[in-house]
């Protein structure tokens, strides 16, 4: 019975929504109450003095309230201490040091939560790279837009394999959504300044 309703109700065009299907529509989208387990939580405990404790039985404490606390972001310097054994053999000397882990860009003084937060910002959050440098200098230390700039363009081929990926993702969909955008072409051999070219975001 319930599978019959249920193949009606797919019949039904999309306008047409039932008391029940409005109810539930109404119930999901009420406040959530309460904060996501997945959060970190610290006590905070408010505690009476030695005073007012002073002639009582006992004692015991009552969760009163939650609250949402943000945390915000701050640059700390790494410093990377390499050890070295010397040895000595045959009256030669011979340094062994420890390995260096990996850095996607080698010499690079950014750590790679450093690059990530820096796309993450750019590419998802739409900060210009211009703020980002304000940001930065605010929280101590100041990062020009021209060296992120570079640290980007030189990560390029490094994430170009996982690009890659999701292009085939995408391409395997059934329905692709795209933003025409004109761009106006300034210095370009066989072209005018007033020519345009076209770039479409998928």
């Amino acid at each position: 019975m319930e599978s019959d309703i249920a193949d009606l109700k797919a019949q039904l065009p999309d306008d047409v929504v039932s008391e029940d299907d409005a109810t539930q529509s109404k119930q999901s989208k009420r406040r959530q109450r309460g904060f996501s387990d997945n959060l970190e939580r610290v006590r905070v405990e408010l505690r009476l003095t030695d005073e007012e404790k002073n002639g009582a039985i006992k004692t015991f404490f009552t969760k009163v309230k939650e609250e949402l606390e943000y945390i915000p972001a701050s640059l700390r310097v790494r410093e990377i201490w390499q050890e070295k054994a010397v040895f000595d053999e045959n009256d030669e000397e011979s340094i062994l040091a420890a390995k260096r882990p990996a850095h996607p860009l080698g010499k690079c003084i950014a750590t790679t939560s450093l690059l990530a937060y820096i796309i993450v910002s750019k590419y998802t959050d739409g900060l210009p790279l211009y703020r980002l440098e304000t940001i930065f200098k605010r929280q101590g230390h100041e990062i020009s837009r021209t060296n992120m700039a570079n640290w980007i363009i030189r990560l390029d081929p490094l994430l170009q394999p996982l690009m890659n990926l999701m292009r085939e993702v995408q391409n395997s969909s059934n329905y692709i959504q795209a933003d025409e955008t004109r761009i106006q072409v300034l210095k370009e051999d066989g072209k005018t300044a007033q020519s345009d070219k076209w770039m479409w975001v998928t």
